[in-house]
């Protein structure tokens, strides 16, 4: 589901980490932390680990599967032999042996041509055995086929390991996300997280499926194929294994070279999603500023960040494969002038040359393979990093086992003594203590940053207090679940907060069990049937992204009847009417009156002609209260709250009247 609009909750409070939404022009975010290549892996690979017995199966049918393909070049070897010796075979008198033919050369000097022949095995006058070829390219063509269809069969069961490694893994992120405390969003930019959770993952998964089949074959055939050539030929075995080394330093100079390009590449991805997110949502306020050429200006130059850290990352990683073909290439060649020299002597046979030939291509290729792996490999860990970044994250402290709730209350509401600060360094709110009874209305004023909104962000236990405590019906909160707080609470706020969906669903979101009756009632008594029964669809009306098909004061509306719903014991408004027009705003006060009666409510007010009839008046500033009483009250004792009142309603004096 998609939120409509506005900024936290705690946009409106004392320094502290500040939200990370709305179009920004300053400064991007700090730096990632240089990449910690193996750790990072090691995570990665035990995220596998549930999955044993696939990873098994991987194995097993990676062995078969490689096993088959590498005897396929020996038995086309033979078949060349049964050609070529076949051939040679033809042209020789048929009452001949082969010994004497060989005999014959020497006695004319001709020993070259006898050294040749000296290591085929000929059968003079016969020409080629088509049935001995016949089954030789039936077994290659068994071989390969069943080669396929390991390989095939091997891609599935890694493809159904690495999806459920995926799916766990976006399972823990989003239980993550849930535990993570509010401070966390504060300091992280909301397009850089969802690029850690939608980017990030998905790149991971791309980096396992392509590059976990592909290198538990690369490695298996490198092996099977160094066992097919030892048995060739240990000679040219030891002329191909110079790629090993070769492959391992060209690797190992590149790979350092591209790693930190990569761990910049995603992180200026994220930075770069950031901006886009940001200045998209506040497009209309970009507008109005006129900032489109700032707005664009930040976008080029973290576009221009991108594209030189992908475009370093790519091409240096890319230097691995055509190097490690030079090297292949130069390989083959040795081995072709040596294996024709061995021919000559008599030492090997021309099917053995051509299988080795084809076994050095079989041993280059994966070395290749693996060695231009590496720039998804270290892409791959690059974003594992920034997820498990993410997931290792400090939580908010967990529930109390077994926990407490309050019995049977209206939502009396106590603080005691309640201190909270941001930072150590920066005092917020010192030792408050109130009372606030059942069917009281508390209104909170003051300045901007004087801390209104952290108040009531301590009653929802968005953050933990320093010292002091909360009870709720004479429970201390600090012992009640998230959960079953949260439940008894009820918000609206002065920024909309609906969800794509229909009206009914974002009117019941907050109790998914009421009936379509209860439902109506809410949006009868808010206000919000009024407008709904004008549109075409009714409840049934899709909210647009944004929410833009409705009015800002409809949104408002909707997230008021979503608040009566509820029902909580506790009520929390914060600066809820500020979007409605005068008239509907005199109605919703009326409505409000209901809501609160019998419960407790907290409002944040701007606007002190809301709030005349509050039970209690606190008037915050830095953190404190520094009066409490009734409007009537408070304005006779002529402190802050008289100059508030005085600031908002007393006119200006004409002098020259």
């Amino acid at each position: 589901m998609s939120e409509s609009t506005g900024k936290k909750a705690t946009a409106e409070r004392m320094p502290g980490p500040p939200p990370g939404r709305g179009p920004r022009f300053g400064p991007s975010m700090p730096a990632e932390k240089a990449m910690n290549f193996l750790p990072s892996a090691k995570k990665l690979l035990r995220r596998l680990a549930p999955h044993r017995l696939g990873l098994a199966a991987v194995l097993v049918l990676g062995v078969l599967s490689v096993g088959f393909s590498v005897l396929g070049p020996k038995l086309l070897g033979q078949g060349t032999n049964l050609i070529f010796e076949g051939v040679i075979s033809a042209k020789l008198p048929a009452s001949l042996t082969q010994d004497q033919v060989i005999e014959g050369l020497r006695a004319r000097g001709d020993n070259s041509q006898a050294d040749l022949l000296s290591g085929m095995h000929l059968t003079p006058g016969v020409g080629v055995d088509l049935h001995a070829l016949g089954l030789v390219l039936l077994g290659v063509l068994a071989l390969y086929v069943f080669s396929s269809l390991l390989a095939w069969l091997q891609a599935y069961v890694l493809n159904e390991v690495v999806q459920g490694t995926m799916y766990r893994l976006r399972q823990d992120v989003e239980e993550k996300i849930n535990r993570l405390p509010l401070g966390y969003y504060d300091k992280m930019q909301r397009g850089e997280l969802l690029s850690r959770v939608t980017n990030d993952i998905d790149n991971v998964a791309q980096s396992l499926q392509q590059t976990f089949s592909q290198m538990v074959t690369s490695l298996l055939t490198v092996v099977g194929v160094l066992v097919m050539m030892l048995l060739v030929s240990p000679i040219l075995t030891v002329v191909a294994a110079v790629t090993i080394p070769l492959t391992i330093v060209i690797t190992a100079q590149v790979a350092k070279r591209s790693q930190k390009m990569f761990v910049a590449q995603w992180k200026h991805t994220g930075e770069l999603n950031a901006d886009i997110e940001e200045n998209y949502t506040g497009h209309a306020l970009v507008k109005v500023f006129g900032r489109q050429r700032e707005t664009n200006a930040v976008f080029d130059a973290k576009n221009d960040q991108l594209y030189k850290a992908s475009f370093g990352a790519q091409f240096v990683s890319g230097i691995i494969q055509p190097s490690m073909m030079f090297v292949g290439n130069l390989i083959y060649v040795a081995i072709a002038v040596i294996g024709g020299m061995f021919v000559a002597s008599g030492s090997m046979r021309l099917g053995d040359v051509q299988a080795f030939l084809q076994y050095s291509r079989q041993f280059t290729q994966p070395l290749t393979q693996l060695g231009s792996m590496a720039n998804l490999v270290q892409s791959g860990i690059a974003s594992a990093e920034r997820v498990f970044d993410l997931l290792e994250a400090k939580e908010q402290s967990a529930d109390l086992v077994p926990a407490q709730s309050p019995g049977p209350g209206a939502g009396k509401l106590v603080f005691e003594d309640v201190s909270f600060s941001y930072s150590p360094e920066v005092p917020l709110i010192e030792r408050v203590s109130l009372v606030a009874e059942p069917g009281h209305t508390i209104a909170i004023v003051g300045h901007t940053g004087a801390g209104k909104t952290t108040l009531v962000n301590l009653i929802m236990r968005f953050y933990e207090l320093d010292s002091g405590r909360i009870t709720l019906d004479g429970t201390d909160i600090a012992n009640m679940t998230r959960d079953d707080l949260r439940r008894r609470m009820g918000m609206v706020l002065q920024d909309t907060w609906l969800f794509g969906g229909t009206i009914r669903e974002n009117i019941a979101y907050g109790r998914p069990s009421a009936t379509e009756e209860e439902i109506i009632d809410a949006a009868t008594a808010t206000y919000v049937d009024r407008f709904v029964r004008s549109l075409p669809d009714g409840y049934d009306t899709v909210l647009a992204d944004e929410a833009e098909n409705v009015s800002a004061g409809e949104r408002q509306l909707i997230t008021i009847a979503r608040a009566f719903l509820a029902a909580p014991s506790v009520l929390i408004l914060d600066e809820a009417t500020s979007s409605v027009d005068t008239r509907t705003e005199v109605l919703v006060q009326q409505a409000m009156a209901v809501l609160r009666s019998d419960r407790t409510s907290f409002v944040i007010a701007h606007r002190l002609s809301t709030i005349r009839d509050a039970d209690l008046i606190l008037v915050m500033d830095a953190g404190r209260i520094v009066e409490q009483g009734s409007h009537a009250e408070l304005l006779a004792a002529g402190g802050a709250y008289f100059e508030l009142y005085n600031a908002q309603f007393a006119l200006p004096v004409d002098e020259g009247i």
